[in-house]
């Protein structure tokens, strides 16, 4: 192999290919399927849009943050809890990335995305509600802290459950439209959270005036109960994924050595791109209404601050909703490693025009500047970064395998939150380059996810999920694994002896 063959996109991994030995891939039109147009529809929509409730509740926490530093100088600047309150619930995420992961493969998809549900509602309650012993300013915010921790393992269940099942239930659509309309319950879902965040506050603070700070930040925490809340009812009534249905296993033991031979580059590949995606990504999220509070200055109202970090966040939705048709249009891969490199170059641009931009007199170009930087990772590893995770596994252990690539997305969005104040800091008094810093830093990363789409992933299609099935099972096929018990209807087929298993897990019958 030449130095022009490596080099060639897509060299570094194989692509995606049709397996006769798994038998034949059901091409039936979706169009003479029994299903409604609506039945078709909605498992995406209850499985995918529950990540509304992740954009919600990690862009809220920005604006509470900021509340919180008026409201208890003291206490909040000189301890732990703000960068506590703001990475914690990265930390559960991980947490439920893992636990939610192996549960959706082995269990249920269904019941892993219920459960999830369920601690989302309770601990965003809990969360709003949050107080000390003795009224104790201290205790109230570690009582915070620790509820966005246990918020955090809800929302991690919405990443291996919700949007693996919302994956596999695009398989019923329309050849062509798939990737968008996993794209529009998935991360447009969170964009969508990460606007009504923005714009919230403002709301909120405009009805209570400065003089109630108390109570605003308690009803901006108490709104995130009503999303998890209103899909209580369709995720009861879900089924299924018909892919989860005849490809699990479930029934059967996890030959673990064949697996990992078989996916270990290409997951690491998509979890690196992952973490880059998300330590720039919420980093920038979260920290967009103090960057544009230090902009107006102290003097500004609260409700002007977060007027302007809607604006910013607003920016997420076009790059969003854009980025889905490109990905249809040109392939995930394509896709996310054009929208990286653009959103390199607005970085680099950010930053070294960044005290010309930072006055007040400027704001709305420093808003503009800002968001059309965060909208471009969205149009790119925004869209893309999930899709890609959901449609490079099997079925089988999408789960887990989507579970590994959102929890190193998920340790990314943690550092990217802890680096964030301490990048500014570094600078001391000089502002200006205290906050070029991060945009540096995140440009450059951006560079380095764009050389690992373009070179390191493999192309995906509208079938990828059917196909990468039919090539798993004649992978297995090959290596005299048994797989007459995937699958949900798998329990009649007769079950290998533990020795056999061990010998399967062990990769050794060739």
């Amino acid at each position: 192999m030449t130095i022009k063959d490596i080099l060639r996109p897509g060299s570094l991994q194989p692509q995606f290919e049709k397996s006769e030995a798994a038998g034949p891939i059901d091409e039936t039109p979706v169009e003479v399927t029994t299903k409604t147009w609506w039945q078709r529809r909605a498992p995406v929509i209850a499985c995918g849009s529950g990540l509304f409730s992740d954009g919600y509740l990690n862009g809220v926490i920005g604006s509470v943050n900021t509340i919180l530093k008026k409201l208890y100088k003291n206490e909040y600047k000189h301890s732990n809890a703000q960068s506590n309150i703001t990475s914690l619930v990265f930390v559960g995420e991980v947490v439920g990335i893992i636990i939610f992961g192996y549960t959706s493969d082995r269990f249920s998809r269904k019941w892993s995305i219920f459960a999830s549900t369920i601690i989302l509602f309770v601990f965003a309650a809990l969360a709003a509600g949050s107080y000390g012993a003795h009224g104790s300013i201290n205790g109230m915010l570690s009582a915070l802290a620790a509820y966005r921790f246990l918020l955090g393992i809800g929302i991690g269940g919405e990443y291996p459950a919700g949007s693996v099942g919302c994956s596999e239930s695009t398989g019923e659509l329309e050849s062509g439209t798939r990737n968008r309309w996993f794209i529009w319950f998935t991360n447009l879902a969170i964009d969508a959270g990460f606007v009504v965040a923005a714009f919230v506050p403002m709301i909120v603070v405009l009805a209570t005036g400065d003089n109630h700070l108390r109570a605003a930040w308690r009803i901006m925490l108490g709104i995130g109960v009503i999303p998890p809340l209103s899909l209580f009812y369709m995720r009861y009534k879900l089924q299924e994924p018909e892919a989860y249905r005849r490809n699990t296993m479930a029934k059967c033991k996890t030959p673990w050595k064949l697996i990992i031979r078989k996916y270990w580059f290409r997951l690491l590949v998509v979890s690196t791109i992952w973490f880059i995606y998300d330590y720039s990504s919420y980093a920038f999220g979260t920290y967009s209404a103090p960057s544009v509070d230090n902009v107006l200055g102290a003097d500004a109202p609260m409700w002007k601050t977060f007027g302007w970090n809607t604006v910013i966040n607003l920016f997420y939705i076009p790059g969003a909703f854009i980025g889905s048709y490109v990905s249809d249009w040109i392939g995930p891969r394509k896709a996310l490693a054009y929208g990286v490199t653009a959103q390199a170059v607005v970085g680099f641009i950010m930053a070294g025009c960044y005290e010309k931009l930072a006055i007040p007199k400027n704001i709305g170009g420093f808003c503009v500047v800002y968001g059309i930087f965060l909208s471009l990772g969205e149009l790119g590893p925004g869209d893309n970064i999930g899709l890609i995770a959901s449609k490079t596994s099997a079925t089988a252990v999408r789960g887990r395998y989507y579970a590994v690539a959102a929890a190193f997305g998920k340790i990314g969005a943690f550092i990217g939150n802890y680096l964030y104040p301490i990048l500014v800091a570094d600078a001391g008094s000089n502002t200006v380059k205290g906050n070029q810093y991060p945009f540096w830093v995140a440009s450059s990363l951006c560079i380095l996810s764009a050389f690992l789409a373009f070179f390191c992933l493999p192309e995906i299609g509208q079938d990828t999920i059917d196909h990468e099935d039919a090539a798993f099972k004649g992978y297995l096929l090959e290596h005299g694994w048994d797989i007459s018990r995937m699958g949900l209807a798998g329990a009649g087929a007769p079950m290998e002896s533990d020795a056999e298993s061990s010998r399967y897990n062990a990769g050794k019958m060739d």
